[in-house]
């Protein structure tokens, strides 16, 4: 990391605050975390954010997860992929995909998600648009909307515009998997 870990003596945070964490985090903190908590209200913050990306929203697991590892793989966020892949694993993703999505991050021919097909195909689609151009062409956000309700489109969109923020703060601050 960048930067130096967080820890108490270096930088006293309130009692409430590292134990929300490391309830998050089932008990241990996270280099993230340990970036996060040189700033007392940008961790409380992100910690309720992230958390109610991670289990609040109703779109589906897999598709979110599918978008945030598309957002890791064309940033580069590496801690991002390294936590995320096997979420997307566990919510009935595919290595298989998982493979074909690392293809499609890497490739520059233009070409399209080859392996992934409908829902993950399109997501996949949509946050590469996301994350390499910022605006999404008018014809893939038609196929989204015709596919997903207004709520799960929001969603979707939510996290894959998170973990942007996300890959963004992780890569700048060299922040590495566990």
């Amino acid at each position: 990391m960048r930067i130096p870990d967080w820890t108490p003596e270096r930088k006293p945070q309130p009692h409430d605050l590292v134990q929300a964490i490391l309830e998050r985090r089932g008990g241990e903190l996270l280099n993230l975390d340990r970036a996060l908590l040189w700033s007392e209200p940008l961790a409380r913050g992100w910690n309720t954010y992230l958390k109610n990306v991670r289990t609040g929203l109703g779109a589906s697991r897999k598709l979110r997860e599918l978008g945030i590892c598309t957002v890791a793989l064309i940033t580069g966020a590496h801690y991002e992929y390294h936590h995320h892949a096997p979420d997307y694993l566990a919510a009935g993703g595919t290595q298989a995909s998982l493979d074909a999505l690392r293809e499609f991050a890497q490739a520059t021919d233009g070409r399209g998600p080859v392996g992934l097909s409908g829902d993950e195909a399109l997501v996949a689609l949509y946050a590469d648009q996301m994350t390499r151009h910022v605006k999404v062409d008018d014809a893939l956000f038609a196929q989204l909307q015709e596919r997903f309700g207004t709520t799960e489109l929001v969603e979707i969109t939510a996290a894959i515009a998170t973990y942007n923020m996300v890959a963004r703060f992780l890569v700048a601050l060299g922040v590495s998997p566990e």
